[in-house]
């Protein structure tokens, strides 16, 4: 009782110390640029990519979990949670991924380079499709088949990004190594532009102003591998225009109809996302910790 006591104090504690975020979160779903979480901040975030099919494929719905948390200002980490259903087959947890980002320098320039290095330990049936590389996600086996293999990979990024005349532009060069099997290197890319809508504030409070939506599009898809050669041939290849709503000050909703532009994979990938930061938590459990003693 004294446990569920003292988690019902820092679930409170860090309610109350909620402070108004003004920094929009990015519409991007697979593009990086290279703004980081504040440090202390943690953000909590709920996404799904839902898969349209083609012939010969089932629909299914994607969905995962982000605590993305700032440990300083150049370094943000990042846990994933995730799974899927497919229709015609089952639901099943495919497994969870670390992420981390490094922005290597400190001062804003007009290229920022960020590393990006994440380990993943899921299996087959995994189709968030956070990047794309090789030949893509099966999206064609039985979820039987595909849960039973288990991969462990490393997966590292070059993230590119700078900002010119308010518009976010931003390229990510993906290499991922499966560490279970012998399958060489896979590779993938990412590109995206964005801006706000409005970059006036408006002098009343609205939630439906311009200065509230930023809007881009995103290009995503695989590059091959050092087995099959690398190629744009035979991987899926998608454009996406992006969107984000500030619905408060903490919490925004973003939004991406990523449209197939070659013969493989899935013919569209819908998109969602709701981001949620809570500002000061890292105080606030500090407090809480305090408190305790």
């Amino acid at each position: 009782m004294n446990y569920v006591k003292e988690c019902w104090v820092l679930l409170l504690m860090v309610c109350a110390s909620f402070t108004p975020s003004h920094a929009q979160e990015s519409p991007y779903f697979v593009t990086y640029d290279h703004h980081l979480e504040e440090p202390g901040n943690l953000e909590i975030e709920t996404y799904t990519t839902s898969g349209i099919a083609r012939a010969g494929q089932n629909t299914y719905v994607a969905p995962y979990m982000e605590l993305e948390y700032g440990v300083t200002g150049r370094w943000t980490s990042e846990l994933y949670l995730e799974g899927q259903g497919t229709v015609g087959d089952s639901a099943v947890f495919t497994g969870w991924r670390l992420e981390n980002r490094f922005r290597l320098l400190k001062r804003e320039h007009f290229i920022n380079p960020v590393l990006y290095l994440e380990y993943e330990s899921t299996s087959e049936a995994t189709r968030i499709q956070k990047e794309i590389v090789g030949g893509g996600a099966d999206v064609t086996s039985p979820n039987s088949e595909l849960q039973a293999r288990k991969n462990h990979e490393l997966e590292g990024k070059l993230i590119l990004s700078g900002t010119v005349h308010d518009w976010n532009v931003a390229g990510n060069f993906i290499a991922e190594k499966n560490l279970s099997r012998g399958e060489g290197f896979e590779f993938g890319y990412s590109f995206g532009v964005a801006r706000p809508l409005a970059t006036l504030v408006s002098g009343a409070p609205c939630r439906l102003c311009r200065e509230n939506f930023l809007a881009g599009i995103e290009f995503y898809g695989g590059l091959g591998s050092t087995q099959d050669g690398f190629s744009v041939h035979n991987t899926p290849h998608y454009v996406a225009p992006v969107i984000s709503w500030q619905i408060s000050e903490n919490g925004s909703l973003r939004f991406s109809p990523g449209v197939a532009l070659t013969h493989d994979g899935s013919l569209v990938l819908l998109r969602f996302g709701y981001s949620y930061e809570i500002r000061g938590f890292r105080s606030a459990v500090a407090q809480w910790l305090g408190g305790k003693h």
